[in-house]
């Protein structure tokens, strides 16, 4: 069998080798001869030719390398009026939720809303800068906060605090600035 190997024009150096596809030599192309001589000569095997797998396609060369920049956003600084409005929001939710499981947490109602809302209160006055910035930390410390003391229910309180600010820290930031990020 006779087989023709087809060779690619020179690849200049800034072309990126691992997009080309595989080099034509490497796939059967019958040549003239082989294809008229193939019916008379029994001792060779006739291979059909297949088509390369990848498309033969070459991209502009590259010059330069390509220099992305993540663009910069600052975040607004906490806004006090808002954290006392949302605060305000967060202890009425808080002792209506508590007293609703009032079999778990029985005198100490107070005492946990005062611990989540206070911890909230420094979250939202210090750190809080709009949305995507509501952090898991202030929750964590309310349920370390309200075990250290020794008051019942500290998980549930924690989750019951975490529920409501996912739901409504961001949406009432929104609101608040009438700023849509």
């Amino acid at each position: 069998m006779t087989t023709t190997a087809l060779s690619l024009p020179a690849l200049s150096s800034s072309c990126s080798p691992p997009l080309l596809p595989p080099p034509l030599s490497f796939f059967p192309i019958p040549s003239a001869s082989s294809s008229s001589s193939s019916s008379s000569s029994s001792s060779s095997v006739r291979v059909p030719w297949t088509r390369p797998l990848l498309p033969l396609v070459r991209g502009p060369p590259v010059t330069s390398p390509v220099v992305c920049r993540m663009a910069e956003y600052k975040f607004p600084d906490p806004i006090p009026e808002f954290a006392v409005s949302e605060i305000e929001k967060f202890e009425e939710h808080m002792f209506k939720k508590l007293t609703k499981r009032d079999t778990l947490f029985g005198d100490s109602i107070p005492q946990v809303v005062g611990i989540c809302t206070q911890i909230l209160n420094t979250f939202l006055h210090t750190e809080y800068q709009g949305p995507g910035t509501l952090l898991v930390d202030p929750f964590i410390d309310m349920a370390d906060t309200i075990r250290e003391q020794g008051l019942p229910g500290a998980p549930q309180a924690a989750r019951i605090a975490v529920k409501w600010a996912q739901k409504h820290v961001d949406k009432d930031w929104k609101e608040w600035t009438g700023f849509d990020l």
